[in-house]
Order: structure tokens, then C-alpha cells, then sequence
């Protein structure tokens, strides 16, 4: 699924992650977008080419 984006963002705390996914990142980002429960971070927003994954404020203030 993350491959059909053009950019994957996460959101961690003050961090914000960003990735242009291909085959060599994939457990990069996988593992970024997990949280501790092991769970995909909440919330997640496909917003066009964008995949938004968890939450920080300056990420959805630029949306």
C-alpha cells in the first residue's frame, strides 16, 4: 500500500519523518510507522499522492 504514494509523512512527537517510499526504505518506513502497541500510528490520512501517518502540529497546519 505505501508504495502507490508519492510521499509518506510521520508524525513523531516534534519530528517529522519524511519518505519517497521505493523497495530499498520499505522497513525503514514500516518501522517508523508503527507505534509501541505495534500498531499503525494514529491518525492516518491519504490526502492525494500523500500518506500522513501519526500526529505532529506543523504537519497538518502545511496540508
Amino acid at each position: 500500500m505505501i508504495r502507490e504514494f508519492k510521499t509518506v509523512l510521520i508524525g513523531k512527537g516534534k519530528k517529522i519523518l519524511e519518505f519517497s517510499p521505493d523497495e530499498e526504505n520499505r522497513e525503514e518506513i514500516l518501522k517508523a510507522a508503527m507505534g509501541r502497541s505495534g500498531n499503525l500510528r494514529a491518525p492516518s490520512v491519504k490526502l492525494g499522492g500523500k500518506l500522513l501517518i501519526g500526529y505532529n502540529d506543523e504537519m497538518y497546519k502545511n496540508l
